[in-house]
């Protein structure tokens, strides 16, 4: 956007040499610019006569507002507009399932980062200058920022609901089963971000009639778009949102950051403002990954079989509730893992504290558990004298059997093939360490020793997780498909709300429309909120609905068509579209140039997936309507001297239902691994007394290319019979399991314990111990859920 004028409302037609169809790899239409650093990402919006916005921001994670002045910088030459919470004309809070967040903060302020103040000046320096003139009398409080501490009735409730955002108890079979083998443990998962390389950022355009278009690096429009319009005191026609380049997201750009904040001051100045995160801000601009303790019991007879599993899962919501009953029902129900259990009592809590808010990440509650009940297979193993893996597939679900939450487990449910699969991968050959190359041995060049202390392990872990949104959403996707001719050949337009931010959708919407229709020429229109919904990008969603309805539509093109053939040739049997024209066999009838003769073709429609209900009060309910399953072999390298680790491979399985994409099914996997691999050793947003201490990516530490091992990969395609070409959702699970498998491959390696992620160096060499944690006892995995109940 580079003058007043609007973004064109086309994306480049994807070129008709590359015809791409459902199936193939084919370069996506943004690679190259994304490569060549032409792509133009929402910060890199401009217009002439712009504003820029600032927001101040608590420096306390708890306190009381008494007073906040605004005199001296709404004094400043260049400053046009200061604003707080006496300027919202509407709702002052929001929130995507709980509106309990206020838009900028009133009497309290509940984590380090909440907003407080908005301004908009003629330059950035001038906006940032003019939040130091801001002055807020503050009455500092004690944050509560452990989730147990928050539980108890004696501590400060934060919110007039209480601090408990939410409960999901499930009871299956006999809760008081006994097993003859025993296993228990603690763990913890520590905060993870979701580290985008495209910090929040976009601009608000008043329309002079009261209204405001918004350009904005998003997951859901639509969702934005009713929030800002609620708070706006706006009708939702009031308010479009238009879709900029987003530079990736993994759930962090779910919620609104600053999509309010620059709508109020664009409408409030009459000049278009644009608002851009550095790193450091955008730490505090998003939610995170919840941390999570949990605490696990399972029971096994003597020969390996899963009597009963109990957990106690402890989230850590932050100050506000994001999607956080989401993810607190999802890691209930995953619990377990893809296993057969007869019997199971599992208590899922979510927690209000001072920490920052935490939301959606990729994995959504699957992640944290996933690294529970793989550790305690594992232990149970140990226990038993059994072979881990075997272990696992001795125990796998199958098709027929019953979910812990009551639901049937469905065709497919391939846990023991995958396994098989990953069992059967060859291993990576071994190196002999003294000698090697410095930058072999785990920690690379800042290896000070010669790998003396090198020892290898082997890790194996499996996850599953839901895809879609469940328990009674109403989800689903619009899409409109045009068909048209323009310079003489047919061209498909494609229009939907659906938020491309990295994953491929645009190339996947192109393929599906050349599959159905047979037409070279493919436009993918902007997502905008000009047409329904498409919902989230995220929850693996998105090729499943957005695609559904693409096809959808496109049938409906296609028997529009057909109809007309019918009447113009009259034609009765069987037809066809290829090439650009209809056809009866091998005969071709008319192109659709001819057939059109200028003529458009629209269809728009909604998809929906088959209905899912919310859980009863024993946590029992079809919840679910389609499960996606991944097993992870970790090979790994530890000194234990150093505590340093190479991860030498990871091999994995997946079910993939239909491989739509190869080349974009390879990189979701490989990406998904890295975040995986990032959680097991390096990533956590260090915490103390709610404050953030590694707001920056110099002390968040990610993996880069030298982190990152091969991965040997095996996809399998068994059809879900009622997805859209029998596919399922493949961005989540390469990240479930990874982790876990690589956290086992270190104990293998080692002998450590190892309960809690990222696993520090410290701890691999011995000279930082384990958290001290009360062991717990058999059937002791849930005595808050009687007291709830009581």
């Amino acid at each position: 956007m580079k003058s007043e004028s609007a973004p064109t409302r086309e994306r480049p037609i994807i070129p008709a040499s590359n015809p791409g169809r459902i199936g193939e790899s084919r370069p996506r239409a943004d690679g190259v610019p994304k490569v060549k650093g032409e792509f133009e990402y929402s910060s890199d919006l401009w217009m002439d006569g712009m504003l820029w916005g600032a927001t101040l921001r608590s420096p306390h994670p708890h306190a009381n507002i008494w007073s906040i002045d605004a005199t001296e910088a709404e004094g400043m030459p260049g400053v046009h507009a200061v604003l707080t919470h006496e300027d919202v004309p509407g709702r002052k809070v929001y929130g995507m399932e709980v509106p309990d967040q206020p838009v900028l903060a009133w009497e309290h302020v509940r984590y380090e980062g909440e907003p407080i103040a908005i301004v908009a000046a003629d330059h950035p320096e001038t906006a940032r200058r003019a939040l130091e003139k801001i002055a807020v009398d503050y009455e500092v409080l004690d944050p509560v920022t452990d989730p147990e501490e928050a539980l108890k009735e004696d501590t400060p409730k934060l919110h007039l609901s209480g601090n408990v955002l939410k409960e999901v108890h499930i009871k299956h079979g006999d809760v008081n089963a006994t097993a003859e083998v025993v296993v228990s443990g603690e763990y913890e998962i520590g905060m993870q971000d979701q580290a985008f390389l495209g910090p929040e950022s976009g601009m608000a355009v008043p329309d002079g009639r009261g209204g405001v278009d918004l350009y904005i690096s998003t997951q859901w429009l639509h969702i934005d778009r009713d929030q800002i319009a609620e708070s706006l005191d706006l009708p939702p026609e009031d308010v479009r949102l238009t879709l900029s380049g987003v530079g990736g997201a993994f759930g962090g750009r779910e919620d609104l950051s600053m999509q309010l904040h620059s709508c109020m001051l664009a409408l409030d100045t009459g000049r278009p403002v644009k608002m851009m995160y550095n790193r450091e801000e955008s730490f505090y601009g998003h939610v995170h990954r919840h941390p999570c303790k949990m605490e696990y019991e399972h029971g096994a007879d003597k020969e390996g079989n899963l009597v009963y599993v109990n957990a106690r899962l402890v989230f850590d919501g932050g100050a506000y509730a994001s999607s956080s009953n989401a993810v607190c029902l999802n890691a209930g129900t995953f619990a377990c893992g893809p296993y057969n259990v007869p019997n199971a009592k599992i208590d899922s809590f979510m927690l209000y504290t001072n920490n920052p808010p935490c939301g959606a990440m990729r994995g959504f509650g699957a992640v944290q558990v996933c690294f529970a009940h793989e550790t305690q297979m594992d232990k149970l193993a140990k226990e038993l004298g059994m072979n881990p893996l075997e272990l696992r597939i001795k125990n796998a679900m199958k098709p027929g059997d019953k979910f812990p939450f009551g639901q049937t487990v469905p065709e497919p449910a391939p846990v023991a093939e995958i396994l098989e699969r990953v069992k059967n991968m060859p291993m990576p050959e071994e190196e002999e360490i003294m000698g090697r190359d410095l930058r072999r041995l785990p920690g690379g060049v800042s290896n000070v020793t010669h790998g003396e202390g090198v020892k290898r392990g082997v890790g194996y872990a499996v996850g599953y997780k839901n895809i879609g949104f469940s328990a009674g959403f109403d989800d689903y996707s619009t899409a409109s498909i045009t068909l048209s001719v323009e310079d003489g050949e047919p061209l498909i337009r494609v229009h939907t709300a659906a938020a491309e931010v990295g994953q491929g959708g645009i190339t996947l919407q192109a393929q599906i429309s050349r599959t159905e229709l047979g037409v070279e020429k493919v436009a993918v229109l902007p997502a905008d909120t000009r047409i329904g919904s498409a919902g989230s990008t995220s929850a693996s969603r998105q090729s499943y609905v957005t695609g559904g309805a693409v096809k959808m539509a496109c049938e409906a093109v296609k028997e529009k068509v057909f109809e007309k053939v019918r009447e113009e040739f009259g034609e009765n049997g069987e037809l066809s579209m290829e090439d650009g024209g209809v056809s009866a066999g091998d005969r071709r009838i008319v192109s659709l140039a001819d057939l059109l003769d200028g003529d458009e073709i629209e269809e728009t429609v909604v998809y929906r997936h088959k209905p899912t209900y919310p859980l009863d009060e024993n946590g029992q309910g079809d919840a679910h309507f389609q499960f996606a399953f991944a097993a992870h072999r970790a090979v790994v390298e530890v000194d234990e001297e150093l505590g340093l680790v190479r991860v030498v491979e990871i091999a994995t399985a997946q079910d993939v239902g239909k491989v739509m994409n190869p080349q974009s099914l390879e990189g979701q996997i490989q990406g998904g691994v890295a975040q995986g691999l990032g959680l097991a050793l390096l990533e956590e947003i260090q915490m103390k007394d709610g404050k953030v201490q590694n707001a920056s990516f110099t002390d968040y530490l990610l993996p880069t290319i030298f982190d990152m091992p091969p991965v040997r990969m095996e996809v399998l395609e068994l059809a879900d019979p009622d997805a859209p070409y029998g596919l399922k959702g493949v961005g989540e699970p390469p990240t479930i399991s990874s982790t876990p498998a690589i956290v086992a491959a270190l104990r293998d390696a080692t002998g450590r314990e190892l309960n809690r992620v990222p696993v520090k160096p410290e701890r691999l060499a011995g000279i930082e111990e384990e958290p001290v944690r009360r062991a717990p006892q058999p059937g002791s995995c849930g005595p808050v859920a009687e007291r709830s109940e009581s």
